[in-house]
């Protein structure tokens, strides 16, 4: 069996890659019988130089491996017929720009596989990049604190050398008694809470958080049932929230009364009520000066998230008495950041840790005849047909 590791083509360019050089030659160790070729690439986060040095070959030419690698979509163009791919497709929601995408897939009896899709029996994700967007997101809503108010400067993400050198500079400033609440307990929640504690912001309950002021900075870490509440008001689990999410209602205005940042790393289902409404923004009584949106639906259910924002200008003021976007120094303007994607201001990290979880999740499915199923529940099309796990896709398909 042949592997390859692809170029990235999307634009703008993504340095991130599946697996680092370490990694391959790691997986080279593991599985002497199995061949691991990589496309060559000028803006990989690792130069070809890297992997040749490790004995890992670099070709121009990796139409001959039997599954391919990449982290971003592959422009329709560039896609190989009669392989297997694996990347981040951005279909399963039927998103309408990539509808030509699956399309071309099909037409060219590609075997796609989901980086999203990968899940265990219990329908846990097992890959992702969502920590590291945790992390950076956490550090950018420090860094548009310090802009908005003129406290600090941290300088950009992308110009620093990994994790430690984000949590050095985070460590500099004399941070006032904010209080930071982070929607969602997953892995961009993890992440978000690795820097918080990294800085030494002390974790409080939920119940502190909302009634006791403090001398210190202090975050809050919530889940689903700590910012929704049944319509009824009658108190049951997250289960009942999951199969229900209709039968509830936003109950985040209780920290947008005491919240300096309110950093969003939740994972929102289509049918979840808003989050933060323009109305909670635009109460009198409302605290919230930043929101790092990680999750950042555009039109979602946080309603500053008015477009999504670049890693070149990440931040802008919102205006919530008139849902618009103004300049972030106007004095009654919130500062928004809606990087989407958050990771590949961490290339190196991110790919290190990404290659960590596919090396032990998925490989291990293609020496064992996918004896957990982890292939199979990932895929989405097979001899130019959807899977029928997929098989809802099909109107999207069609263009209907």
């Amino acid at each position: 069996m042949k592997f390859g590791i692809i170029k990235e083509r999307k634009n703008p360019p993504d340095r991130r890659v599946v697996f680092s050089p370490a990694a391959l030659l790691s997986l080279k160790e593991q599985y002497p019988q199995v061949e691991f070729k990589v496309e060559s690439s000028d803006i990989r986060v690792f130069s070809d130089e890297e992997y040749t040095q490790l004995g890992i070959e670099v070709v121009n030419d990796v139409s001959d491996c039997d599954v391919l690698l990449g982290v971003k979509e592959v422009p329709v163009d560039y896609l190989i017929p009669n392989t297997s791919y694996f990347f981040f497709s951005h279909t399963i929601k039927k998103q309408p720009y990539n509808r030509a995408l699956l399309q071309t897939v099909l037409k060219k009896n590609i075997s796609l596989f989901d980086h999203e899709t990968i899940v265990d029996a219990n329908d846990k994700r097992l890959i992702g990049f969502g920590k590291y967007a945790g992390i950076v997101g956490t550090y950018n809503a420090f860094r548009a604190f310090g802009i908005k108010f003129e406290l600090f400067k941290l300088p950009k993400a992308e110009t620093l050398d990994g994790k430690e050198a984000l949590i050095t500079y985070l460590k500099r400033p004399v941070l006032p008694p904010v209080k930071i609440v982070v929607t969602g307990t997953g892995k961009v929640g993890s992440g978000c809470k690795e820097i918080l504690d990294a800085m030494k912001v002390k974790q409080v309950s939920v119940d502190h958080f909302l009634s006791k002021n403090f001398t210190q900075p202090v975050y809050v870490l919530i889940d689903v049932l700590d910012y929704n509440k049944r319509l009824d008001g009658e108190s049951k689990d997250n289960i009942d929230f999951y199969k229900h999410p209709k039968e509830y209602k936003s109950d985040f205005e209780r920290f947008t009364k005491v919240a300096d940042i309110a950093i969003m790393g939740h994972f929102h289902a289509n049918e979840a009520p808003t989050i933060l409404s323009q109305e909670m923004l635009n109460a009198s009584n409302c605290k919230i000066k930043v929101v790092a949106d990680i999750s950042c639906d555009v039109n979602g259910p946080v309603a500053c998230t008015l477009r999504a924002t670049t890693i070149e200008e990440p931040f802008y003021g919102y205006l919530p008495s008139s849902h618009t976007e103004v300049d972030l120094f106007h004095p009654a303007a919130i500062v928004v950041m809606a990087v989407d994607n958050l990771p590949c201001e961490l290339p190196k990290d991110a790919s290190e840790g990404f290659g960590h979880q596919f090396m032990t999740s998925v490989i291990p499915a293609f020496m064992n005849g996918d004896v957990n199923g982890i292939l199979s529940r990932a895929q989405i099309t097979e001899n130019g047909k959807l899977t029928p796990k997929f098989s809802y896709l099909q109107a999207y398909v069609d263009g209907e």
